[in-house]
């Protein structure tokens, strides 16, 4: 009886510290999230793995379309990836996107970015390696990241609507930019 006991008890300590350190509880939101509500495309997991497991169940390319989610690539900085729904073409090789948790913002992680600039810096463009706008800067950032593409989400407008400055509403409700994972209601 007391081996069982400390059985449960350490399973359940176990338990506890793997949904601590789980991304999914983490004290801001995150890309992933953001661009699955914002795009309606349904692929979860790190950010990085998307473009594979969009394979068979969404159309993927190297041209940016409206409603897409752009898919970095992981790297050293960016060890899980980054995804951004596109929310404006502006030129062949200029986007916005709407993104969250790009940029540390008034010291806050997992804010909710809108509009923001990306270029496309790739030698032959095809958007195979972008520049994205990074606010501490007020600028391009200076450094470039691969993406593989872009995943469409099968629709021409993507599923949020801006609603303020300081909102983004989605299917589910509004997101709060200041970077909680809760919806508003």
């Amino acid at each position: 009886m007391l081996k069982s006991m400390k059985r449960l008890i350490c399973s359940m300590a176990l338990i506890a510290i793997s949904v601590i350190s789980t991304p999914a509880t983490a004290q801001y939101l995150q890309c992933a999230p953001f661009a699955r509500e914002a795009s309606g495309i349904q692929l979860f997991g790190n950010a990085a793995t998307w473009w594979g497991q969009a394979s068979g169940k969404y159309d993927r390319g190297d041209a940016p379309k409206l409603g897409a989610v752009l898919v970095f690539k992981a790297t050293g900085a960016m060890r899980v990836g980054h995804v951004a729904m596109v929310s404006q073409i502006v030129s062949d090789r200029e986007i916005k996107l709407t993104h969250a948790n790009w940029s540390v913002i008034n010291g806050r992680r997992g804010q909710i970015e809108r509009d923001v600039t990306a270029i496309d810096v790739s030698s032959r463009g095809d958007w195979s390696e972008v520049r994205v706008w990074y606010a501490p800067i007020r600028g391009l950032g200076t450094k470039s990241y691969p993406v593989y593409g872009f995943v469409y989400s099968g629709k021409s407008q993507p599923r949020i609507q801006l609603a303020s400055a300081d909102t983004v509403r989605g299917p589910a409700g509004l997101f709060a930019a200041a970077g909680t994972r809760t919806l508003l209601p």
